[in-house]
């Protein structure tokens, strides 16, 4: 990832095509080991390319594939037929924190004593 940092400030600071000195000078300036090898390889794959459209074709890429992390309830409200038979994620989640407000609320009892008392 650092290298490919490296490489896109060095485009951004105007330069098109960054040579593997360049992109070793960019990474030492902040004190970060450089890797030949690494170095090597991506300006290999990025060669007569345009950084622009790179991104753009990886944006693509990226959008195909699932983010995970456990947001289902979002999926299922888009998936969810509109109409009032079928409970949105957003309304089980509004009934369920009002469940919860109500617990709370019912287990502040005092019990019969107090501490101030």
């Amino acid at each position: 990832m650092k290298v490919i940092a490296a490489y896109l400030l060095a485009v951004l600071a105007g330069n098109s095509s960054p040579s593997a000195e360049e992109l070793k000078g960019i990474l030492g300036s902040v004190g970060a080991e450089s890797d030949d090898d690494k170095i090597e390889l991506l300006l290999s794959q990025v060669q007569g390319k345009d950084i622009t459209e790179l991104i753009a074709a990886g944006r693509e890429k990226l959008a195909s594939v699932p983010a995970g992390g456990g947001g289902g309830g979002a999926a299922f409200a888009v998936a969810a037929p509109a109409g009032d038979a079928v409970p949105t994620a957003a309304a089980a989640a509004e009934t369920k924190k009002e469940e919860k407000v109500e617990e709370k609320e019912e287990s502040d009892d005092d019990m019969g004593f107090s501490l101030f008392d």
